[in-house]
């Protein structure tokens, strides 16, 4: 008896089954395909500190963390408790620049925000302390004069991105209430099912939420480059200084955005 040449899924279509393009198996009735569709790399020079780097566009994301209302809009949280926003606010024209040759590009663009939940019930005291460390005033989830909301409430406009930078419909939001927004998210599953290893970083606080969210990457594996010109501090000049000592020494890299603006649009 001749044996068929065809294969068992011959008469059963197979379907994509995956979030992502990169993460996604072929099954049907009769079989399960686990093979990855390949990529292939698309490397990009770029002159970096303390060494120059070459980067893999097809498996490199943008993290912008809290470039929101409540940090960086006169009205928000931080301008209503007397701090001076004008430090978080110079990230947002070397974003507005970088922004579109990455999306141009195929990279993904993760807006990484402050987000509670209406009653808190994700919030510790420990980390309710950093903000309202004697028990009054105004901290995380409480209500701003005027017409603005709760406190970096999710979804509201105080947690929402600052006007300036416009998102994208193919962005990727992400609310975290951690320093590091690694933890209790699902940020480090949207990256895996990316098949992304190499993290550019930008936002505020550089050396608050930029700086743990990056230790953390580094941690879990991840290639960390910090964009210097699109992160920022409203913390003593010397906090910044370290933030960039201790990326070049123990984390990864530093690079300024032009430098990648300018190799992204040769």
């Amino acid at each position: 008896m001749k044996e068929s040449s065809m294969c068992p899924d011959q008469h059963h279509a197979s379907r994509p089954l995956g979030s992502s393009a990169r993460n996604r198996w072929q099954v049907s009735k009769q079989s399960v395909d686990m093979v990855r569709a390949p990529f292939a790399a698309r490397p990009l020079p770029v002159d970096a500190q303390p060494q120059h780097v070459t980067l893999d566009l097809n498996r490199t994301a943008l993290i912008v963390i809290d470039m929101q209302n409540d940090f960086c809009h006169e009205q928000g949280w931080l301008a209503s408790i007397g701090v001076d926003i004008a430090p978080a606010r110079t990230p947002i024209e070397p974003l507005k620049a970088l922004l579109p040759p990455l999306r141009n590009a195929g990279v993904p663009v993760v807006w990484l925000n402050w987000g509670n939940r209406p009653d808190l019930l994700n919030l510790s005291p420990s980390l309710l302390h950093v903000y309202k460390p004697h028990g009054d005033g105004i901290g995380l989830g409480d209500r701003l004069s005027g017409e603005t909301g709760n406190v970096l409430e999710a979804s509201s406009w105080n947690a929402a991105v600052v006007d300036e930078l416009k998102t994208a419909p193919n962005d990727i939001m992400v609310d975290k209430y951690r320093m590091s927004g690694f933890w209790d998210t699902p940020l480090d599953s949207i990256l895996h099912n990316l098949q992304v290893t190499t993290l550019l970083f930008a936002g505020v606080n550089a050396d608050q939420c930029v700086m743990c969210t990056l230790q953390d990457a580094n941690f879990a594996g991840y290639d960390c480059i910090l964009l210097e010109d699109c992160v920022a501090t409203t913390s003593p000049s010397y906090c910044m200084e370290a933030v960039l000592y201790n990326v070049k020494q123990c984390f990864g890299f530093v690079v300024h955005s032009e430098r990648l603006t300018t190799e992204l649009e040769k």
